[in-house]
């Protein structure tokens, strides 16, 4: 044999190994990088939820705006106004059917903690709707989106 063979054998027996180390490190690294991604993800999904929520509340505020509009006449005069800690009404009038409603279809989409408010002053009312939001604001469990309409 000759001279340059022998160092061959010498040479891939001190960098036996070296391949797995790269390996390893290369999974290290496309594990810390898939978990960022999923991290990602989750933060992701929940601002979604978050943003859905906040469509639906607007949408809720236009439903109950166009009841009102619908009986102009009694909300302007107060009969629609609701606190976000009264119980829901009971009556059978048209302003009471429809609150019980828009409270329930709240609550139905937004979570059990959903609630609604109406304050009319006038023509002018304004429109609240609180929900739980926790999920998606880390802490932040209250959310409320506030409507101002004219009549």
């Amino acid at each position: 044999m000759r001279a340059g063979n022998r160092k061959e054998p010498s040479t891939f027996g001190r960098q036996r190994g070296v391949g797995i180390v790269e390996v390893l490190v290369a999974v290290l690294v496309l594990s810390i990088g898939l978990l960022g991604l999923a991290g990602l993800q989750v933060r992701t999904l929940r601002n979604n939820q978050s943003a859905l929520e906040r469509g639906v509340a607007v949408v809720e505020t236009h439903a109950i705006a166009d009841a009102m509009r619908a009986d102009r006449t009694n909300a302007t005069n107060g009969l629609f106004d609701i606190d976000l800690d009264d119980a829901d009404p009971t009556g059978t009038t048209f302003a009471n059917a429809v609150l019980a409603g828009w409270r329930e279809n709240l609550r139905a989409t937004l979570g059990d903690e959903a609630t609604g408010k109406v304050d009319c002053n006038g023509a002018l009312c304004e429109i609240v709707v609180q929900w739980n939001d926790e999920r998606a604001t880390a802490g932040a469990t209250e959310q409320q989106l506030v409507t101002w309409v004219q009549l």
